[in-house]
């Protein structure tokens, strides 16, 4: 289930205010305008469209906004509530059954973990069913490194443009040295395409790819407990162990809570059994 990831408009946010905070504090409000640079604007965002649509073909140029969208939003991460399922799934399946799990996949929203007990309950073996889903972790990763290729890529354009730009600025400067007049015109269009491109790197791309390469990581690292999850239900651990072994995977606060969870509901029953 995806929500939105509240940090990433927040980070960028802070960074802007940081920014205006600091030409704020040195020129006052009127040092705005000093930052507004038209053909600056252009040359940095005109070339790195440019740029992007000559390294990329059409499909991925497309799913930028997509791949822009997915920086803003996070999978939730009930690892408990996972070790839960298939500590419930290896109960009933020693009870009742392999087959007995079909039931159980109406209640069942990850077509991962679906897929995984469906291989299960056809009888495969672990080790082929290890291998298949790995193999689609792997499809993942790679799937995912080249929708953020993008934006890797635009982290690195942005500068560049930037410093294109400052290029532009010092010739048409020098080419006018003798008119005073054109010296700062020329000069601010030297030195804010390369503030620009770098704020653009640094601010937005750079940690937009960042951001989704962590989420990769903590997927992979969800379907890898699936993975396992779904052998030992196949194997016919004992529910016990499997939770044992899933846990494994938790974080010591994370344990800690468990534990104490478990704590306050066993005393529970003993209360109401006296």
């Amino acid at each position: 289930m995806k929500k939105t990831d509240i940090l990433t408009p927040i980070g960028i946010t802070l960074g802007i205010v940081m920014i205006s905070f600091g030409i704020i504090s040195s020129a006052g409000l009127g040092g705005f305008a000093a930052f507004i640079q038209v053909a600056s604007i252009i040359i940095v965002l005109g070339g790195l469209m440019a740029a992007i649509l000559i390294n990329f073909n059409i499909d991925q140029v497309k799913s930028m906004g997509r791949v822009v969208r997915e920086s803003f939003s996070q999978n939730e991460m009930d690892l408990e509530g996972l070790i839960s399922l298939f500590e419930r799934l290896s109960e009933r399946a020693r009870r009742e059954g392999l087959l007995a799990l079909e039931t159980e996949l109406e209640n069942v929203e990850d077509p991962f973990i679906k897929k995984g007990i469906l291989l299960a309950i056809d009888g495969i073996e672990p080790e082929v069913i290890h291998d298949i889903m790995n193999a689609e972790i792997t499809a993942m990763e790679d799937r995912h490194s080249k929708g953020r290729l993008i934006l890797e890529k635009a982290g690195e354009y942005a500068p560049a443009w930037g410093m294109i730009g400052t290029l532009i600025g010092l010739v048409l400067m020098l080419n006018d040295l003798n008119d005073p007049s054109t010296l700062g015109p020329q000069m601010a269009v030297a030195l804010l395409t390369t503030f620009y491109g770098a704020v653009l790197a640094n601010l937005v791309f750079i940690p937009m790819s960042g951001k989704l390469e962590s989420k990769t990581e903590q997927e992979v690292f969800m379907k890898q407990i699936v993975v396992e999850g779904v052998i030992g239900v196949q194997s016919g651990q004992n529910p016990r162990i499997l939770k044992e072994k899933l846990s494994a995977f938790l974080s010591d606060d994370m344990r800690k809570r468990r534990e104490e969870n478990e704590g306050v509901q066993v005393e529970d029953v003993t209360n109401e059994a006296s």
